[in-house]
């Protein structure tokens, strides 16, 4: 018995067996398959059956790539607040089961090769801290299931970091590719809508309405500012790799295809600058400004040259709107803004029209420091500040707004000193190995570099005066984290490599 079972087994794998099965399986599969198709054309509409495709697609892209699967999270992601109006349900979550599908095709196919890596950048050690600190503020949290939602966003930007990084140390540029395409398209995405929205397309919402047939776009965040955010640090990005792009072009003279490569990405910054002027958003503005004037000071490699550069651009812009010379509904939008700039006791100010908004921020920034001052070294905990404010909210503002909107109090009041503390220097660890890249390298490592500095400065500036990290942007913050931990890895390298050759040349024993 043991050998015809052997024989069979034997003439199952050979290639004369598996000519035959082919020839007879293929038309049965096809046959079965064309039945499938009709029962489910004449079931279901078009364009449910499109979608489902899409998905299964991707899920069978995700086995032989896993940034498949991410790109499509990171496109998806920023749909929840829409959907959870239109389909609640699971509907909303489709980012999050991407993301999950995406780790376990990433984890499966690392077993399958007996080469998983679960390992962490040196750059994003410090924010895996702050996250085991977040997890301390939990102990005697104000509210522990928004607590615990909020440690799994940054155990989840954790994540995307690992799987980014992992791919970008195996595959190198092609990776790079992949991981910054799916977050500029999905940017690109909410763009468009956003500019369609601001000439009227869409449902009109009368409380974003700007002048007759103008409205602040939203896209799908169904509010404008953390839309802002989003689009306006994705086109810090785009506009810093283009620039960056641009100026080696010139200095190396290129010619030929490679313009039309620059065209289309300037293009597609042009469109990401155009979803954020349309958002009408003073701190999406605001922290663009604060990254274009970076890159522009950051742009040449002679310091001196950038620094003049950059005082030439605020000069110019200065002028301008002293002048008057800048549109008078820009004009009016941006005076508006400095009175976010200010912080001031609003206790028994008096409330209008005009100064509502700026009192209803700075009164919830003063509701977080006594969350601060009431749990100083570890907050209320970390995601409780909604649930904590009715206890620190001044007399006058019962209505909590989420969050309060300054990225960094609210840290304050959640995670404390300690954890607040841990997050800067994190940021101004991220800070320094940019800067130090942008310094050690050429052509397209310091494009994507330049970039990277732009949508992290857009995302410090914004922050000041608005909390930036819902909707699931933060899965395209696992993906910026990855790529400026991989080009910091890549100018060391290539630095080394340098200095080697420098040393063997002194030495007299290279040939």
């Amino acid at each position: 018995m043991g050998v015809l079972l052997g024989s069979v087994r034997r003439w199952c794998w050979s290639s004369k067996a598996s000519a035959e099965l082919s020839v007879h399986a293929l038309p049965v599969a096809l046959a079965v398959l064309g039945v499938v198709a009709g029962l489910l054309i004449a079931r279901f509409p078009p364009v449910v059956l499109l979608g489902a495709f899409a998905v299964l697609g991707v899920m069978l892209g995700s086995l032989a790539e896993p940034l498949v699967g991410l790109g499509a999270a990171l496109v998806a992601g920023p749909l929840r607040a829409w959907l959870e109006i239109r389909s609640p349900g699971l509907a909303p979550h489709v980012g999050q089961a991407l993301l999950v599908w995406t780790l376990a095709a990433w984890i499966a196919r690392g077993l399958w090769q007996r080469d998983l890596r679960l390992w962490l950048p040196g750059l994003a050690a410090p924010l895996a801290c702050f996250v085991f600190v977040g997890m301390l503020s939990l102990w005697g949290a104000t509210d522990l299931e928004a607590g615990v939602t909020e440690l799994l966003k940054w155990i989840q930007i954790l994540i995307v970091c690992a799987i980014v990084w992992d791919r970008l140390v195996r595959l190198g540029g092609r990776a790079v590719l992949l991981a910054a395409g799916g977050a500029v398209t999905g940017a690109v995405f909410q763009a468009a809508i956003g500019v369609w929205q601001f000439m009227g397309g869409g449902t009109v919402v009368d409380e974003f309405a700007i002048r007759k047939g103008l409205y602040r776009a939203y896209g799908t965040f169904q509010q404008p500012n953390p839309y802002a955010g989003f689009v306006g640090f994705m086109g810090a990005f785009a506009v810093g790799v283009a620039l960056g792009l641009t100026i080696d072009a010139v200095r190396r003279r290129h010619s030929g295809d490679g313009w039309w490569g620059l065209a289309g990405l300037w293009a597609t910054a042009a469109l990401l600058v155009a979803g954020l002027v349309a958002s009408w958003s003073r701190g999406g503005w605001m922290g663009f400004g604060a990254a274009v004037i970076v890159l522009i000071a950051l742009l040449p490699h002679r310091r001196l040259t950038g620094i003049g550069l950059m005082a030439l651009v605020v000069g110019l812009g200065v002028l301008l709107l002293v002048t008057g010379r800048l549109p008078a509904a820009l004009m009016e939008r941006l005076a508006g803004g400095m009175a976010y700039l200010r912080f001031t006791d609003v206790r028994g100010v008096g409330i209008t029209d005009e100064n509502f908004a700026v009192v209803e921020r700075m009164a919830h920034w003063q509701a977080a420091l006594n969350m601060w001052r009431d749990r100083f070294w570890l907050g209320v905990g970390l995601g409780g500040y909604e649930a904590a404010y009715p206890a620190h909210r001044l007399m006058a503002w019962t209505l909590p707004l989420g969050h309060a909107h300054n990225f960094y109090l609210n840290l304050l009041a959640e995670v404390g000193v300690v954890g607040t503390l841990v997050f800067l220097g994190w940021g101004l660890i991220l800070a320094w190995g940019l800067l130090w890249t942008s310094n050690h390298t050429r052509g397209a490592l310091r494009a994507l570099t330049l970039g990277l500095i732009g949508a992290w400065v857009h995302l410090a500036i914004h922050s000041l005066v608005d909390h930036l990290v819902v909707n699931n942007v933060h899965l395209h913050l696992g993906v910026l984290l990855a790529l400026s931990a991989w080009v910091f890895d890549e100018a060391h390298r290539q630095w080394g490599e340098r200095r080697d050759t420098y040393l063997l040349l002194r030495s007299g024993r290279f040939s």
